[in-house]
């Protein structure tokens, strides 16, 4: 990259160095040109003065130096004065121009000249003699000299300022690809094993300061990723690892023992820790399916409020505690019913597992939000305990104990399942004591 750049930057300061040149050259010549016409329009006009006054010598003692000539002709193309380098020459000149104004030509050769151009300028005149024509010419040599040098400087300078300009492109573009050169190095040496690195930051607000920036957020955000990943699946290992344990150490008792084991109660006691690893397993599964970042299902119009009834009905079958629903109203929203049943479902048991002798249920709709509170008479939840209760696995102390038969997941995928709908939940005091679980849901638009 940096030798294209290189070569392109040498190229394109080559192409604009040439028009540039060209343009100078063409500018100088005219310039030049310009300047010579000029001054034969200025002798024309002090020649034709005399002219008028009658005044006008055979010898003129104007344009002496070198490369000026002036002669003045009649009507009859007869030479009545000239400046000494013309003296006995013929006419330079046949071309006439109307009276009072003048004319500019180039020409190839003129007596005196050895093949030399000259710009000469005609003037119309006229005097007590009649009218004459007053020819002023000036030789392009010096002009063309000075173009000549000139374009032999930019020539010889030319190859100078496109060697400068590429040298000056070579260090500039190293020094700016050197950050990402660094980038690269460090990136190279950034393995699974090693996400806490991070590439150096350029102190620059530029495209490169940025890329930096971003990167470093990037691995950030994978630096997070994996540890989540990692925590969770040693998490998982652990919680299956319990009824596993539990299940093989029943079996190698009764098996040791096979005539004072109690094997219908072992019986219920497999099927029990079976039931606890296919929920277990379960919501593994549905936190598999929402960290894949799979799209969601369509959202369809929905009454929560029938979905929340209907979970109640599920729960009082098993539940120890009473489930007071006289605060459910309508609540329209746009979700995923078996979705929203497992959040209802999830707080219902949370709430059963810690409640002492009641769970409230309540739906409402406020403003633009359908809000579900679900809470318990329990002991509550700290207040520095209420950010970390929806992780996953999360435990507090004895009342969370694995005995009671929770996974630890049922508020994290109620969590999961609440964003995904555009959602918050949130955690808070119970007026008279106990947990109050909020669901806030982006109620539906009216059909």
């Amino acid at each position: 990259m940096r030798g294209r750049a290189t070569w392109a930057a040498a190229i394109v300061f080559g192409l604009a160095l040439l028009v540039g040149a060209a343009g100078l050259l063409a500018v100088l010549h005219h310039s030049l040109v310009a300047g010579l016409d000029q001054g034969n329009r200025t002798r024309a006009q002090d020649v034709a003065a005399q002219v008028r006054q009658g005044t006008l010598p055979a010898v003129l003692s104007v344009a002496r130096e070198e490369g000026s000539l002036v002669q003045v002709v009649d009507a009859r193309h007869r030479v009545v004065a000239a400046s000494p380098n013309l003296e006995g020459e013929t006419a330079i000149a046949s071309f006439s121009v109307p009276p009072g104004q003048n004319q500019t030509k180039t020409v190839g050769h003129l007596p005196l000249s050895d093949g030399d151009s000259f710009r000469i300028t005609a003037l119309a005149a006229s005097g007590p003699k009649g009218p004459v024509t007053i020819y002023v010419a000036s030789a392009l040599t010096p002009a063309e000299h000075t173009l000549t040098t000139v374009r032999h400087g930019l020539l010889a300078s030319a190859p100078v300022l496109v060697g400068i300009a590429a040298l000056l492109t070579w260090v500039l573009v190293g020094r700016a690809l050197r950050p990402v050169e660094s980038i690269r190095a460090q990136v190279q040496e950034i393995s699974a094993g090693a996400l806490d690195l991070r590439v150096p930051e350029p102190a620059t607000n530029d495209e490169i300061g940025r890329l930096a920036r971003t990167m470093n957020s990037m691995l950030g955000r994978l630096e997070a990723a994996t540890a989540r990943q990692r925590r969770f699946v040693g998490d998982a290992s652990h919680e299956l690892q319990s009824p596993l344990t539990s299940v093989r150490a029943g079996l190698e008792v009764a098996l040791a023992h096979p005539e004072a084991a109690d094997w219908p109660a072992l019986a219920v006691g497999l099927r029990n820790e079976n039931e606890r690893m296919e929920r277990l397993l379960r919501d593994l599964l549905f936190l598999a399916r929402s960290d894949e970042g799979r799209p969601p299902a369509s959202l369809r119009r929905i009454d929560l409020d029938d979905t929340v009834l209907e979970e109640v009905r599920r729960a009082a079958a098993t539940q120890r505690v009473a489930i007071d629903t006289s605060q459910v109203s309508g609540g329209p929203v746009l979700g995923r019913s078996e979705d929203l049943g497992r959040v209802v479902r999830n707080l219902l048991e949370n709430a059963e597992r810690f409640a002492r002798s009641s769970v409230a249920v309540g739906l409402h709709t406020v403003a633009d939000r359908v809000e579900l509170t679900v809470e318990d008479d329990g002991p509550g939840v700290p207040a520095d305990q209420r950010e970390h209760i929806f992780d996953r696995f999360a435990r507090l102390d004895a009342a969370r104990a694995r005995a009671d038969g929770g996974t630890g997941l049922g508020l994290a995928i109620a969590q999961e399942i609440v964003a995904a709908h555009g959602g918050k939940i949130a955690v808070e005091d119970r007026p008279g004591g106990g947990a109050r679980f909020v669901v806030a849901l982006p109620g539906a638009p009216s059909a």
